[in-house]
């Protein structure tokens, strides 16, 4: 695995809101393709960290954003769902917190501006998918566990990515009629895109800690190694094929 350096990146988005990523990349200072993480609804936590540092180890530079300001993090659902819900109260805040991220990623020395993708854990996931619906400059978006509703539907001609859900079979916060309806989007609005979904993997299932949190907020979560270690690779497998 390749040497990396990481950093905090401060940015103010467009309401105001100061907010703090977390950035990590090669080593070595030629330009390479920038990869925003949107985190799941804790806020911009050491998974989501993680997360980015793993992609810089495999060559590309990634930026942990913070979508609720000043890095806020918990562990507790109650606490999670309120400051996620603040992110929904304005029509505009995701996509303009996530905007914000991307622009600033961006700028990055490290950055190649041309090669840019997003992935998204859970709420993150709805995050990195409304920014593409925005028609973001993105070549591709990976979601796990995501929230795949929208009240903005993509329309034909507006998102540039090429989309992978990663999506739980047994996942009750997400349905597979959600699934469903989110791939009908997709077909109407003429987006290049791919379901794949884990048998026995719950919501969560990317994430290690998931079955902690579950046991201690009565949340019905669950980490499944497997699905993990698949949907990984064939994010890999899309990042390779679209940043190329």
């Amino acid at each position: 695995m390749a040497a990396i350096q990481t950093r905090e990146i401060q940015y103010t988005a467009q309401d105001g809101q100061t907010l703090i990523g977390y950035f990590a990349a090669p080593a070595d200072t030629q330009p390479v393709a920038g990869i925003l993480v949107a985190p799941e609804w804790w806020g911009r936590n050491e998974y989501t960290e993680q997360r980015a540092r793993e992609l810089a180890e495999h060559g590309y530079a990634a930026l942990a954003i913070d979508m609720y300001g000043d890095k806020k993090v918990t562990t507790d659902s109650q606490q999670a769902y309120a400051w996620m819900m603040q992110t929904f109260e304005s029509s505009n805040t995701i996509v303009n917190r996530a905007t914000a991220a991307l622009d600033i990623l961006k700028l990055q020395a490290e950055v190649d501006g041309n090669k840019l993708a997003a992935i998204g854990f859970c709420y993150g996931g709805k995050v990195v998918l409304d920014l593409a619906r925005a028609n973001a400059p993105l070549q591709a978006v990976a979601t796990f566990h995501a929230n795949l509703s929208t009240a903005t539907p993509a329309q034909v001609g507006q998102v540039q990515a090429e989309i992978l859900v990663l999506h739980g079979e047994l996942d009750s916060m997400v349905s597979l009629d959600d699934v469903a309806k989110f791939r009908e989007e997709m077909h109407a609005a003429q987006v290049a895109h791919e379901v794949i979904v884990f048998e026995d993997a719950k919501h969560g299932f990317s994430n290690p800690l998931a079955d902690e949190r579950a046991k201690a907020n009565g949340v019905d979560l669950g980490y499944n190694a497997d699905a993990e270690q698949k949907s990984l690779a064939a994010m890999y497998e899309l990042l390779a094929e679209r940043l190329a």
